[in-house]
């Protein structure tokens, strides 16, 4: 694995959990590392479920041609795990 490709798996993290916590609703209470780290985690849950239903696509995260919908469930399954991270680690009255 390249440095380029880390560099775009953290950008396409960047991306997918922002615009998941975005369309998340309530507040999150979370840092912007943790915010990468959780929208990398979505990409990977969105792209694995979807890989059960339809198999595995060439190039999931081009928006050329019909690949557009590799950002869709990368911000999909980001949604879902921003969904259910607060209720696996609850904020603590005192932070």
């Amino acid at each position: 694995m390249s440095f380029e490709s880390i560099v775009s798996w953290i950008v396409c993290g960047l991306v997918v959990g922002i615009s998941a916590r975005f369309l998340v609703p309530g507040r999150q209470a979370m840092s912007l590392p943790m915010t990468t780290l959780l929208g990398i985690v979505g990409a990977l849950v969105g792209g694995f479920l979807y890989s059960l239903f339809r198999g595995v696509s060439a190039e999931p995260f081009s928006l050329a041609s019909h690949n557009w919908y590799g950002w869709v469930v990368a911000i999909l399954g980001a949604m879902l795990v921003v969904w259910i991270y607060p209720l696996l680690y609850p904020r603590k009255w005192w932070n």
